[in-house]
């Protein structure tokens, strides 16, 4: 069964930061919805089954605070993530105080949100205990925590490497093309993306599973084809 994507919203009024955030996760691999003031935010929180919610602040209709205050009285224990102003440390305290998980001060990196998300989805996962677990090559998968184990070793996957393995997995015995990872686990035409993105986030991931990443033997290339799962 294809590993579930992680959802993420964000409640953000900056349009520019908002379709950066997006960008950036949905190359993750995760699915993002937008809303671009309190109410809207606190009404598809309250629908929609995410993993994670990014919260700005100060907001229009309903700020951020509000937001997270009728969420948490409303029983809701969605993970939150506060996107706050740099020495704004009243702020913090005050989104933590009303049930906020963590919080990114701004300007941030990317890659350092992206990594709080990842953090936040496992966390959630790993409570709920849900997910495909499987064996290989002395590699233990857990794809609902995006998780990977060889003996005492703990691998973090990232929700892209999750999809990637479990759409390998799914096709085995099969020879997946760079374009038909891009098009099936991207969802990008091809025409948009260089197929390099395909083999440098594979080489990336074989870091991970793979005694020898030189030798693969869970995810294998087929010279001018492609890549197979070795299961």
């Amino acid at each position: 069964m294809p590993v579930e994507k992680p959802r993420v919203l964000i409640v953000e009024d900056e349009p520019m930061l908002a379709q950066g955030l997006a960008e950036a996760l949905r190359f993750q691999g995760y699915e993002v919805d937008v809303a671009a003031d309190g109410q809207r935010g606190l009404s598809m929180a309250r629908r929609g089954a995410y993993d994670v919610m990014l919260l700005d602040l100060m907001l229009p209709v309903k700020s951020g605070y509000e937001v997270m205050e009728e969420l948490r009285e409303g029983g809701s224990r969605l993970p939150t993530i506060m996107l706050t102003a740099k020495g704004a440390e009243d702020d913090r305290v005050q989104g933590l105080e009303l049930g906020a998980d963590d919080y990114v001060t701004k300007p941030f990196a990317i890659r350092e949100l992206v990594a709080r998300v990842d953090a936040q989805v496992r966390r959630t996962r790993r409570e709920r205990g849900d997910g495909e677990v499987f064996e290989l090559n002395g590699m233990r998968f857990d794809l609902g925590r995006l998780e990977a184990h060889r003996g005492d070793e703990e691998f973090i996957l990232t929700p892209r490497e999750g999809e990637i393995i479990s759409y390998l997995r799914a096709h085995r015995g099969n020879v997946v093309t760079r374009d038909e990872f891009l098009l099936e686990v991207w969802k990008y035409p091809t025409a948009n993306v260089e197929t390099r993105t395909v083999d440098n986030t594979l080489a990336a991931l074989r870091k991970k599973i793979e005694l020898d990443p030189s030798d693969p033997m869970i995810i294998k290339t087929v010279r001018g084809k492609g890549y197979r799962w070795g299961g």
